[in-house]
């Protein structure tokens, strides 16, 4: 018999388990003063009253002023005491407060046993007995008001059938009808409850969500520590917090141990109420709640203080190396290290959590035999277990793996984060994709037909037949994503595609891109077709022309038209299907969409005259087309720059510059997908061509989508020769060098102008990246510098590039043209090392350069110090002493291939200099040109293989006295390797 029963009581809170303190002393109850008053004394309170567990310890008098004496001031309890008079005090009746700081508590009339904290299976005191509850009798209404009287989060589940196990004693007779928003079960009404007949079978649990969480540190067990009371949700103090009271919230999230107690706002500031202020647990506390605090709300703390938590079971995910956040190699944090996962523990379900704790959507493939590359450190020693339906990999089961795994078990995963919508079906509409946790559309000026290929592969709806803008689906809303996908268009994941962040123009969701898949075959001749009104629908002849006719060939990937035709309906199904009518297009359009909005025809097509197209190409919509034309840019080493080059009649041949003007090329460039031309007549400046001379007095108005819908005339022989071939310098041509060859300032030429590379954000990996691929070495160090030139444009800020990166042009950074750099002080220089003299060489001699698998000189016509200052620094022969002309080192033989070479002298290779390049017969051998440098040649990297790479242009010395060839391959491999790369991708995509 416990002697508290009457030596406590709780006075005006509505029920023996609630309300004002108050203790019997000598005969006469009095009041305790809050001086003090915390969690802990509540609970001693709510445990002697046989009243559950304390939700709230209330000061101020909340239940109104006593009267008579003030019993207790000062009460500290540590919170294991069976009575509160036990408790240490000021002793009895010495206090310094009145009525008005009477404290108060609220006990819960009912509490969840058999489980962690904030779960179990509900019981409910009645009288001085605790009972359980029928499943039958209890609902979502009546588990909102126990999760909330016992100060834990909203409910998760409700279970049934004795989910955490069968109870004691007796099972309530009474049916619970809250309404919801009731504060204690007592509050809320009963009946007697008549129509089941229950056991402990059917004792009922609930799984609320914690009182106490973690934010912000990527899983449940890490994080800012945030405690709810009374509804809101707060933050607490740092100062005095250590790891003590760290353990107590470990243990009540059932986190396992605690690895670090942070201050200062670790994980970032909370917002809203600092609830809690010098928090002191004894490390024993069932839940931070009952440790010693300066009182709920009492604090002169900020945010910036906020206290944060690192438990022992904080796991969290995340996939590394691969292209970006939603795709690569599983690794999961596990304490403070991060492992790889063995692919023979990992499967769908695992990777369904996976995917959704990283927000990156569905799964799409689950890679083995570290197919995103060998990790490194430990492989986890645990087996996910997950049903598939877990919110992060935390709330997974694990076991303990018997496989023993090395990293070339690695797995790998590639999430999906792509759909389509406000389209026909799910096959059709506009592209959006996640990432992180929010969706947004992609910009239609860096989308294309290739990049919507491969989505259309990915959402498994076949092929894409045309690539739309927002007035076909709609403006999208929120992030308009700058990715730019450089797909082939033989990838089956968007993630496969070359991404880089460098969108050419700043978009609207007006420019939103939209898609249109379709699984069905179609031949490039036949009966016209058009998706209209949710249903397909034949064409009527009726006012068609050969501009509507050239618009379905192109919006089809299907060449120009040959010819369109009348077909009568030859079937009773063709008889009564609805006609469409009434397309007006001028013939440049991208898509029938474009075209003046159709007509549907309410009658049946009966006895009209339908329309029948046949196009140059003849390819299917499902597989990879090769229209019969196509153009290309050569000679450049990009695709965007070169020499104009188009395919027809089963070969490539030149364009002759008769009539070109910048409209033509601005068509061009357009169809390239390559920005606005920069420069319209630009005879045989990338050299002349070979083979055939396929157009001349090409004539563009300059809106056309292809040259093909441009007038212009078969060459006749004779007409013209390849040193009139047109050239074309297209806005999104790139290209970079280091100011000093392998070493200086770094500058990329984009838009038509050099600019520099700002430092910031800059990491090892993307200057090793720049050295590779300036075939300088493997690796450098970056420092600040000035620009050369004060007036020219900071063009790239935070370059980021990735390991798995194979361009410069390929690495995250801000768009173009967007910095926060000065041109004074914060300019990349980078200083590639690597390179090693490997023989003692001649620097000096006569001139040549390799064209058209053929050496060649140089006439000496305007030749000086200048030009000889640039073959030098790209032969990595130091400065330049002389430049010779009258064939000082001898006359060669052969052919002259360049006349009035004029260079600036800053110029990194020859061929970034004015030249004329063909076959001179206006100079004879006694011009050769020769140069005199002034140190040894070095040769770089000797990982890199040279001898397998076409060079375009190669410069050479021929010395006087060994009469021995030494070639440098300086930047030119580097660049004529992107161009093979380069030049094989056009021609898979565009039929070369």
């Amino acid at each position: 018999q416990r002697s508290s029963h009457c030596t406590v009581r709780l006075v005006d809170g509505g029920s023996r388990c609630a309300g004002r303190v108050e203790v019997l002393h000598r005969g006469q109850w009095g009041t305790v003063c809050d001086a003090g008053w915390d969690m802990r004394d509540a609970a001693v309170v709510c445990r002697e009253l046989d009243c559950g567990e304390a939700v709230d310890a209330v000061h101020n008098a909340h239940f109104g002023p006593g009267s008579g004496p003030i019993w207790m001031d000062n009460v500290t309890c540590s919170g294991s005491e069976s009575t509160l008079k036990n408790c240490r005090s000021a002793g009895w009746g010495k206090h310094n407060c009145n009525q008005t700081n009477n404290v108060g508590i609220i006990c819960s009339g009912v509490r969840l046993v058999s489980g962690p904290r904030c779960s179990g299976r509900v019981e409910v005191l009645h009288g001085k007995t605790w009972t359980t509850v029928c499943d039958a009798d209890f609902d979502q209404q009546d588990a909102d008001v126990v999760c909330r009287e016992l100060n834990c989060g909203p409910p998760v589940e409700v279970l049934g059938a004795a989910a955490f196990g069968r109870g004691e004693g007796q099972v309530w007779t009474e049916e619970i009808h809250c309404r919801g928003n009731e504060s204690q079960i007592y509050s809320c009404e009963t009946t007697s409850s008549l129509k089941h007949n229950c056991s402990h079978n059917n004792d009922v649990g609930l799984i609320c969500s914690d009182s106490v969480r973690l934010v912000n540190g990527g899983s449940r067990c890490a994080g800012r520590v945030e405690v709810l009371h009374r509804g809101q949700w707060g933050t607490v103090c740092s100062f005095g917090w250590d790891m003590r009271d760290a353990a107590v919230v470990c243990r009540e999230l059932s986190c396992g141990e605690a690895v670090d107690a942070v201050h200062n706002a670790h994980f970032g500031p909370g917002s809203g109420q600092t609830w809690m202020d010098n928090v002191d647990c004894s490390g024993s506390e069932s839940t931070l709640k009952n440790c010693r605090s300066a009182g709920w709300g009492v604090t002169n703390c900020r945010h910036t203080e906020d206290a944060g938590v690192r438990c022992s079971a904080h796991r969290k995910s995340r996939l590394t190396n691969g292209p970006h956040l939603c795709s690569g190699r599983v690794e999961v944090l596990h304490g403070e290290t991060w492992t790889t996962v063995c692919d023979a523990d990992f499967d769908q379900q695992d990777a369904e959590v996976v995917c959704r704790e990283l927000d990156c959507g569905l799964p799409v493939e689950v890679l083995g035999a570290a197919a995103f590359g060998r990790g490194e450190g430990q492989v986890w020693t645990e087996e996910l277990q997950c049903r598939g339906n877990e919110s992060d990999i935390y709330s997974c089961p694990i076991m303990s793996s018997p496989k023993h795994c090395s990293h070339d078990n690695d797995v790998g995963l590639i999430c999906s984060a792509a759909r389509l919508v406000n389209g026909w079906d799910s096959c059709s509409g506009r592209v959006e994709l996640q990432y992180l946790s929010d969706w947004g559309s992609v910009c239609g000026d860096s989308w294309d037909m290739r990049a919507a290929s491969v989505l259309c592969g990915q959402l498994k709806c076949g092929s894409a037949l045309a690539v739309f803008g927002a007035d076909w689906f709609g403006e999208g809303t929120g992030h308009i994503w700058a990715d730019v996908f450089d797909c082939h268009g033989n990838e089956t994941h968007l993630s496969e595609c070359p991404i880089s962040s460098w969108s050419p123009v700043a978009c609207s969701h007006k420019q939103d891109a939209g898609c249109f898949c379709i699984l069905k075959k179609y031949e490039c001749e036949g009966q016209v077709e058009v998706y209209f009104i949710q249903d397909w629908r034949r064409v009527l002849l009726d006012s068609w022309s050969v501009s509507e006719a050239s618009v379905i060939c192109r919006q089809l990937g299907c060449g120009s038209v040959l010819n369109f035709s009348s077909s009568s309906p030859s079937s009773a199904e063709q008889h009564s299907h609805i006609c469409v009518t009434g397309f007006n297009c001028s013939g440049s359009e991208a898509h029938l969409g474009n075209c003046s909005s159709a007509n549907l025809l309410n009658l049946s097509c009966s006895s009209r005259e339908q329309l029948s197209i046949t196009c140059s190409g003849k390819c299917y919509i499902d597989v990879k087309c090769v229209p019969i034309v196509s153009i290309r840019l050569l000679g450049s080493g990009g695709d965007c720059a070169g020499r104009l080059e188009v395919f027809h009649n089963g070969s490539w041949g030149t364009v002759c510059d008769d009539l070109w003007d910048i409209e033509d090329a601005q068509v061009v460039c357009r169809q390239l997908q390559c920005g606005v031309a920069f420069s319209a007549h630009v005879p045989a400046w990338f050299g002349p061509g070979t083979g055939p001379i396929w157009l001349n007095q090409v004539q563009c108005e300059g809106n056309e989508t292809s040259l093909w819908n441009c007038r212009y005339q078969l060459c006749g022989e004779d007409e013209c020769g390849h040193q009139e071939d047109v050239g074309v310098v297209c806005s999104e041509f790139k290209e970079m060098r280091l100011s000093e060859g392998c070493k200086g300032n770094l500058e990329v030429f984009y838009n038509g102008t050099w600019g520099n590379v700002c430092v910031n954000g800059m990491s090892e990996e993307t200057v090793s990246l720049v050295c590779r691929e300036l075939n300088c070495g493997r690796t450098g160090s970056e420092s600040q510098s000035r620009a050369r030139v004060e007036s020219s444009p900071n063009w790239l800020d935070q370059v980021k590039c990735r390991k798995h990166d194979s361009t410069l042009w390929h690495c995250p950074s801000e768009p173009w043209g967007n910095n926060s750099c000065e041109n004074h002080n914060e300019v990349a220089q980078i200083t590639c090392t690597g390179s090693q003299i490997l023989s003692p060489g001649s620097c000096s001699g006569r001139l040549e350069v390799y064209h058209e698998a053929a050496w060649g000189s140089i006439c000496d016509d305007q030749w000086d110090i200048r030009d000889a200052e640039v073959v030098c620094r790209q032969l990595g022969c130091g400065k330049a002493l002389r430049a010779d002309g009258s064939a000082a080192f001898g006359a060669a033989e052969g052919v002259i291939w360049l006349n009035r070479v004029k260079c600036r002298g800053n110029e990194i290779h020859l061929r970034d200099c004015s030249y004329s390049l063909k076959n001179h017969t206006d100079c004879s051998h006694k011009e050769d040109a020769g140069v005199i440098c002034a140190g040894q040649r070095i040769f770089l990297d000797p990982e890199v293989s040279v001898q397998k790479y076409f060079l375009p242009l190669i410069i050479i010395c021929k010395s006087l006295f060994s009469l021995s060839f030494w070639v440098m391959r300086v930047k030119s491999v580097s660049i004529d390797r992107r161009y093979i790369n380069k030049r094989t991708r056009v021609s898979t995509r565009r039929g070369g």
